[in-house]
């Protein structure tokens, strides 16, 4: 076997392919946008080469065929948030070998160490944490938009070689018209029944006051987590125009005391079910029109929880599950929405406030990925991800 680095058009196009040939009989398999993946390692549009560095490699057998794919990389910015300096890897495939995979582990290894880290987190994404983070270990349903998918022979992999879980993130599903418990809605009452607090669905007429309510409620809610870093009025904008052309505005709402944003509930269709799966990767002017065509005919049948947030003034008061109420007597309106199913994605098992509303509100478990921990020094201590309180 010989590992080579991705540095022209032929390793760029073998580690782009890989997936089609290692998936191609598995139905459950939605080739990703060539675009969301190359953006990934694009110098000018991904902005974390601003302060971090990545190289991928193929690893081929004796005849010169494609059996695994890596991508190791370092965030100057938060490698130093833990308690030692910490790089990443992912895009991580490979046959169902064992030796395979630990080459491309261990070349991952000796890159970062030779850049002076002493950990690595895996599989993750060479930018923000809700791309391509953490491997499927259950639910091995259609992945979610850029959602990680992989065949649950990798877990073996990862712990054979000596990973350990850093933190699991789940995602929950429930149907659309599943009622909400009474002692639910019995919870949220004395918020709705307060007229400090007023609630509101995103009017894309007004999207730059919905952008910016968005960053502040985030820089609270989010930041406190570790690894996290505060939001830009110009990231926040990027993200949210990024997101416009599939935003669902009654499928998007805030939270509002006398007058000052203090949360957020973010949905959108989910994108796989809606295109994805219909246009081989490309988003080309074909894949374009089956887009238009799809949105017109409202193919997807199922709502993507993103991201979900309160400020900590305002946790442990009602006001998530009022919120969810308020945003419930439209999503549950068969004349206003069309949606059938419903996954929350991405809740970390270091945040039981947030497992706690999803289980409340009639969520059950759906998926669940790992995120692990690799400690260079195998004395060294390991620590999971801090329960956040």
């Amino acid at each position: 076997m010989k590992i080579l680095k991705v540095e022209d058009k032929a390793t760029q196009k073998a580690f782009l392919e890989l997936p089609l040939h290692l998936y191609k009989n598995d139905k459950n398999f939605i080739r990703p946008l060539d675009k969301d993946i190359e953006m990934v390692f694009d110098e000018q549009r991904n902005k974390y080469f601003r302060h971090g560095s990545c190289i991928r490699f193929i690893l081929q057998d004796s005849t010169g065929k494609t059996i695994g794919r890596i991508a190791v990389f370092i965030n100057r910015k938060t490698l130093n948030s833990f308690d030692q300096p910490t790089g990443g890897l992912g895009f991580f495939d490979c046959i169902n070998d064992k030796n395979a995979a630990f080459l491309l582990f261990d070349t991952a290894k000796a890159w970062l160490e030779a850049q002076g880290i002493e950990a690595m987190d895996g599989p993750i994404n060479f930018g923000d944490r809700d791309k391509w983070w953490g491997l499927l270990v259950d639910g091995f349903y259609e992945p979610c938009y850029c959602c990680n998918y992989n065949p649950p022979y990798y877990q073996q992999f990862f712990e054979d070689y000596g990973f350990k879980v850093y933190f699991k993130q789940y995602t929950y599903y429930r149907k659309v018209a599943q009622e909400l418990a009474s002692n639910y809605a019995d919870k949220a009452g004395h918020i709705l029944k307060n007229p400090d607090y007023t609630f509101e669905h995103m009017k894309l007429s007004n999207l730059a006051k919905y952008i910016e309510d968005f960053r502040i409620v985030y820089n609270k809610a989010w930041v406190k987590h570790k690894g996290v870093r505060e939001m830009s009025t110009h990231q926040a904008k990027a993200i949210m125009l990024q997101l416009k052309p599939v935003l669902d505005e009654k499928i998007v709402w805030y939270t509002y005391y006398k007058g000052e944003c203090i949360g957020f509930f973010v949905n959108i269709p989910e994108l796989n079910q809606l295109f994805v799966k219909h246009v081989n990767g490309k988003l080309d002017i074909i894949g374009k029109i089956k887009f238009l065509y799809h949105k017109w005919r409202k193919t997807a049948k199922t709502m993507y929880g993103i991201v979900f947030g309160i400020v900590p003034e305002h946790q442990k008061k009602g006001v998530e599950v009022a919120m969810i109420v308020k945003a419930a007597e439209t999503i549950q309106d068969k004349n206003k929405v069309t949606y059938e199913d419903f996954q929350m994605n991405w809740i970390g098992d270091f945040n039981p406030k947030m497992m706690n509303v999803a289980e409340q509100i009639g969520g059950k478990i759906y998926k669940t990925h790992h995120t692990y921990r690799y400690l260079f020094d195998r004395e060294k201590e390991f620590k999971r991800h801090p329960i956040i309180t």
